[in-house]
């Protein structure tokens, strides 16, 4: 059995140009030195990503930022002073010298310091940014463990460094402190309401000139099966009309009394905010490879706990394809 690359190997990897996957506290990442657009390129290729999406640059401390921003502002300054290391990620105007790779083309740039510790070793013995989307095939469910990294890429990328399942579950916080009025470009762990307390102004919404962020496209984190969020009254009666047409199911539900229905998959998830997060990639994984004809998900509470759960459901509703037995 091949041992588990290092930290060492890894930062070689890097150095030399090529792709390496990595946990962070949200999601795995796929990495590449931020400063290389040859070895971006390979980002891009290996997940099927368009150029002009952005991508997030990681660095190892704060005082890192400085190398890749033209200023931070009072209110990068707060949030980076509050949240940092952790999962939030700031868009700011780019330093002139940086890749139109990274930026997707943009005068703005989007950054992060992860805290986790296997990430964090990684990027102190690289020393420099690491360009890292997360380690998926474009517009698909993110990785939450090194094996789900493997199922996606195979060997494509050759260094996978094994971290366990996520902490978090779920992408980082966006918020976009470029301009005048900060905004939040992708709701994530931390949520809109403690931001705002750290910068004691309301976030604005997202709007005609704010940049392209990862993540916000409107189809995204979908499953191969088609998946529909449903009102929880409802999902079972969709259920019962899909079996009884002879199809399989599979339920994301918040109850754990599955019922008495033939050719169901119940999956049920954890009845807290944080915990749903935690699980929801690797629930839409498993429910994905059920074999069934749609993935019914029962809809969470509309509470602004549960904001970022219900943006990655929305988005993962809408890249999928209508179950055509409904």
């Amino acid at each position: 059995m091949t041992p588990d690359p290092t930290i060492a190997e890894a930062v070689a990897v890097l150095k030399s140009g090529e792709l390496v996957a990595f946990p962070t506290e949200t999601v795995y990442g796929l990495g590449a030195d931020a400063a290389n657009p040859e070895a971006v390129k390979k980002i891009y290729a290996a997940k099927g990503r368009p150029r002009n999406h952005p991508l997030i640059v990681h660095v190892a401390r704060v005082d890192q930022i400085g190398a890749w921003v033209a200023r931070m502002s009072p209110a990068a300054q707060r949030l980076a002073e509050r949240y940092w290391p952790g999962p939030l990620t700031l868009i700011m105007k780019r330093a002139a010298h940086v890749n139109d790779l990274v930026t997707g083309g943009q005068d703005t740039i989007a950054l992060r310091v992860p805290s986790h510790g296997i990430a964090n070793a990684l990027l102190a013995g690289f020393g420099g940014g690491i360009a890292a989307p997360s380690a998926n095939r474009y517009g698909r469910v993110s990785a939450t463990t090194a094996a789900h990294v493997r199922s996606e890429f195979g060997d494509l990328v050759g260094c996978i460094l094994d971290g366990g399942p996520s902490t978090v579950g779920i992408e980082s916080t966006i918020v976009d402190v470029s301009g005048d009025a900060p905004a939040l470009l992708r709701p994530g762990h931390i949520t809109a309401r403690e931001i705002e307390a750290v910068l004691g102004t309301p976030l604005a919404a997202p709007g005609g000139e704010s940049p392209r962020a990862p993540g916000t496209l409107a189809k995204h984190y979908a499953p191969q099966t088609p998946l529909m969020v449903i009102e929880a009254d409802l999902v079972l009666e969709l259920a019962g009309s899909m079996t009884r047409q002879g199809h399989k199911v599979a339920v994301l539900a918040r109850s754990a009394l599955q019922p008495l229905l033939n050719g169901v998959t119940w999956v049920a998830a954890p009845a807290d905010a944080a915990g749903y997060a935690h699980d929801l990639y690797a629930n839409l994984r498993a429910l994905d490879a059920a074999g069934c004809s749609a993935i019914l998900v029962e809809q969470p509470p509309l509470d602004a706990a549960w904001a970022a759960v219900a943006d990655r459901l929305m988005r993962a509703a809408a890249g999928s394809a209508s179950p055509d037995a409904t």
